[in-house]
């Protein structure tokens, strides 16, 4: 069957005017094809070096872990600097700590966009996913529009023949 009948006769617009996730629909039921498709695996086949690489960022810096190991290497470091070395003369950066403040600063001014870069691609992956969720319930739809057609046109040729159908 062509498409643009198809289409008429299913959504009632012609197939130039679909949407592109409607017309792989109308384009699937013609080809008698399954519409599904994995979400995940397409935006992970689309996406970049950097884009695994903030995934994986925001993964540890978002973890439990990290906070823990974090939280004693600040700990070991006002330590170490402020009883350990301040004893020998060596502390590196005795209170108030200005080295180490402006290590913090750098770490979240670089983290931050990192795991906003992360988040923006899991949103890509979300509407990624509602997009192919969209397609899989028009499809079904559709589908089951097209059953109650024929069962319709069955039922109309078997009265017409004569015969009775219970309801």
């Amino acid at each position: 069957m062509h498409l643009n009948d198809l289409s008429l006769r299913l959504l009632g617009r012609a197939f130039d005017d679909l949407d592109p996730e409607e017309g792989r629909v109308v384009e699937a039921i013609a080809k008698r094809a399954p519409s599904s498709r994995d979400a995940a695996d397409m935006g992970d086949a689309q996406a970049s070096t950097g884009d695994r690489l903030a995934d994986k960022v925001a993964a540890v810096g978002g973890s439990w872990g990290f906070i823990i190991v974090f939280a004693l290497v600040l700990l070991g470091w006002m330590l170490l600097n402020s009883e350990v070395l301040e004893r020998w003369g060596m502390a590196f950066d005795p209170y108030p700590f200005i080295f180490l403040n402006l290590m913090l600063s750098t770490l979240a001014a670089v983290q931050a966009p990192i795991i906003m870069m992360s988040q923006n691609r899991q949103a890509a992956k979300d509407r990624l996913t509602a997009s192919v969720d969209y397609e899989i319930n028009l499809r079904a739809e559709l589908e089951i529009m097209r059953l109650h057609h024929k069962i319709d046109a069955l039922v109309e040729k078997v009265e017409g023949l004569g015969g009775q159908v219970a309801s």
